[in-house]
């Protein structure tokens, strides 16, 4: 695989919370609650809406113009459903979009199962409000399987697929590292029985960051995706005031303890001669007054030292105090995200919907978000940085 570059299209076919300014609930849990409110078929129309609105053919476009050759494209099981896969909403239609646009702009799509059936870790980006149940229901797991071969089958002949992400940050817990093992192993064989040519990208264990395991699972087309949010109280601006470079807890961290903190991901890929694929990592920008660009590109060099592929969290974002917060940015403040509370983001929807529909509607759409240049800069930067494959 050579080296591909680009950007994460979060929020669109896997909603999260503080992407659309609001807490981090399930995405099952906030639409049954916009149900009880206004319906199943206003819920539907909400969800067209939704998908129709926050992602556009224009955002492919913008970020081809940026120099990005991929998307990694997060998506939640729900938008497909449960097997046969006929309901009349099915996300097929959307992800067929995808494709058209990409294929049109000359960009690659990584599929990425961001909440499988049963959850696979414990939080609201698994569509979970706490509990994991795929590794105890191995009724969950099948239906997995049976998912990917159904992706596959659909999409393995378009030229944009580069690869299948095959579980976003999984986490086992306390149960034997063997399920996740067998698992992996199982749904390769599956994919494999499908798709004999596309990448298949298995992500490491604790959100996607042990990655020993895999090492019996390698083969051809075989990479592995880590995710890179080190160190999370600055990236993610859990403590304020943090700076980098600047002493981080008890550590120092700078362009050389970020060479340190990828070397065992590098040694590992040089050990196995495997490619490795940074799937997540980006950071919460404070104006540029943190060190946030110095950490960018000192990350983004790392990478390329390293030969790591790479998509950054995220395209777009309602911005706030935590978490990467967008190459786009929503920066009003409109009633119906009303930062100050206290009711933030997205649930101020379930009172604010039937009177703001149409605002709220044209508030998703990119064209109300504002480019942030900083970041947009230096990732362009490394984006047309010519990179070669590690030997």
């Amino acid at each position: 695989m050579r080296i591909f570059k680009g950007v994460n299209l979060g929020g669109w076919l896997m909603m999260e919370g503080y992407l659309l300014g609001g807490r981090n609930i399930a995405e099952s849990y906030f639409k049954r609650r916009f149900r009880s409110v206004y319906g199943k078929e206003e819920l539907y129309k909400f969800e067209r809406h939704f998908r129709n609105n926050f992602i556009e053919e224009n955002d492919f476009k913008l970020i081809a113009g940026l120099g990005a050759d991929c998307v990694r494209l997060p998506f939640n099981f729900r938008i497909i459903g449960e097997p046969p896969f006929s309901r009349i909403n099915s996300g097929f239609r959307y992800l067929d979009k995808a494709f058209d646009w990409a294929e049109k702009y000359r960009l690659k799509i990584i599929l990425d199962l961001h909440a499988a059936r049963g959850a696979q870790n414990k939080d609201w980006h698994a569509d979970s409000m706490g509990s994991s149940y795929l590794w105890s229901n191995s009724r969950y797991r099948e239906r997995t399987y049976i998912l990917w071969e159904a992706v596959a089958q659909r999409y393995k002949y378009r030229d944009a697929l580069l690869g299948y992400d095959v579980l976003n940050e999984p986490v086992v817990g306390k149960k034997d590292m063997k399920i996740l093992t067998r698992f992996y192993s199982s749904l390769i064989k599956r994919i494999r029985a499908v798709d004999k040519k596309h990448t298949i990208f298995l992500e490491g264990n604790l959100w996607a960051q042990r990655i020993e395991f895999i090492e019996g699972l390698l083969g051809e087309d075989i990479a592995v995706s880590i995710h890179a949010y080190q160190p999370l109280d600055y990236t993610f601006n859990f403590i304020p005031y943090l700076s980098y470079p600047g002493r981080i807890g008890k550590v120092l961290w700078n362009k050389r303890k970020v060479y340190n903190y990828l070397r065992p991901y590098y040694d590992f890929s040089r050990r196995n001669k495997v490619d490795i694929f940074v799937g997540e990592f980006g950071v919460n920008f404070r104006g540029g007054h943190s060190g946030e660009i110095s950490y960018l590109g000192d990350i983004l060099e790392v990478f390329d030292s390293y030969h790591f592929s790479y998509t950054y969290w995220t395209y777009k974002a309602i911005s706030g105090f935590v978490f990467p917060n967008g190459i786009y940015q929503y920066i009003s403040n409109p009633d119906f995200l009303s930062r100050q509370g206290p009711v933030f983001g997205w649930e101020n929807y379930f009172k604010l919907w039937g009177r703001f529909k149409s605002k709220i509607i044209k508030s998703w759409r990119t064209s109300e978000y504002t480019f942030n240049k900083d970041i947009g800069k230096v990732l362009k930067k490394y984006f047309n940085k010519k990179s070669v494959k590690s030997s």
